[in-house]
């Protein structure tokens, strides 16, 4: 069992940065493959980045990401991080962290993960 906690979202403004944390309790942490989920009003729940387990040495991105946010953990802190730099309006949504051990899925199905936070806020001005 995996409890995950998000924070760090808030208002900032086009261009600005926000660091989100994800602290998690439970045991096992480095064996859990890691996740970044958004969701807008009125919209799905689309991948962020993902991050394999163990030492993290493998990250994935969605292309709408791709070259401005990093996603990073650190096993000794149980907490996972998402670093979001040339924030735009269109990255305003929940954001939630997520944690699964299937190893062999696409990072990017909400159903491999198995266990999710309750989200954080960003909003983006423009």
């Amino acid at each position: 069992q995996v409890q995950l906690v998000e924070s760090g979202g808030g208002l900032v403004q086009a261009g600005g940065s926000l660091r989100l944390s994800c602290a998690a309790s439970g045991r096992a942490f480095i064996t859990y493959v890691l996740g970044w989920f958004r969701q807008a009003p009125g919209k799905e729940r689309e991948f962020v980045a993902a991050i394999n387990f163990g030492g993290g040495s493998s990250t994935y991105y969605a292309d709408s990401v791709k070259g401005r946010f990093t996603i990073s953990r650190d096993n000794a802190k149980n907490t996972l991080y998402l670093q979001m730099n040339s924030l735009k309006p269109e990255d305003s949504a929940v954001y939630y962290c997520a944690a699964g051990r299937d190893y062999k899925s696409d990072y990017g199905l909400t159903g491999r993960y198995d266990y999710w936070g309750q989200g954080t806020q960003v909003t983006v001005s423009s």
